[in-house]
């Protein structure tokens, strides 16, 4: 799983919760790292992709357009979690303009996290 978050404590929430569940996690602090982290694994690497929006370098809508835009199969089927503080429908509506699979709004809850992973990827997740 790849998680790009800029901020400390969000990706602390994002990495206990999700590690407790059993992912493995890349952590990125920007969008361009997410890119080139996603950019340069393996085919099938990362499960799901969770994605902070507002971040310095790139922000999450490019690094998933990016990511969606490279000529491999994964690339197009990975699930793309939207993380923003903004929850507005326009919001909403940006992130899955960028091919972002779902939103979630800040502050993160580790149990509404795990439940939305849960819709893209039940057999990934053990009760």
């Amino acid at each position: 799983m790849l998680v790009a978050e800029d901020n400390a404590l969000n990706m602390e929430i994002a990495e206990f919760s999700l590690k407790r569940e059993g992912f493995l996690l890349e952590k990125a602090r920007n969008g361009k790292e997410a890119f080139e982290i996603f950019k340069n694994s393996k085919e099938d690497e990362f499960s799901a992709v969770i994605m902070d929006i507002m971040m310095p370098e790139m922000d999450g809508l490019e690094a998933t357009k990016k990511i969606m835009a490279l000529p491999r199969s994964d690339a197009k089927k990975v699930p793309v979690i939207a993380m923003t503080a903004n929850a507005f429908s326009d919001d909403r509506i940006k992130a899955f303009e960028a091919g972002m699979t779902d939103h979630l709004a800040k502050p993160i809850d580790s149990k509404t996290l795990v439940q939305m992973l849960e819709k893209y990827l039940p057999a990934k997740i053990q009760d």
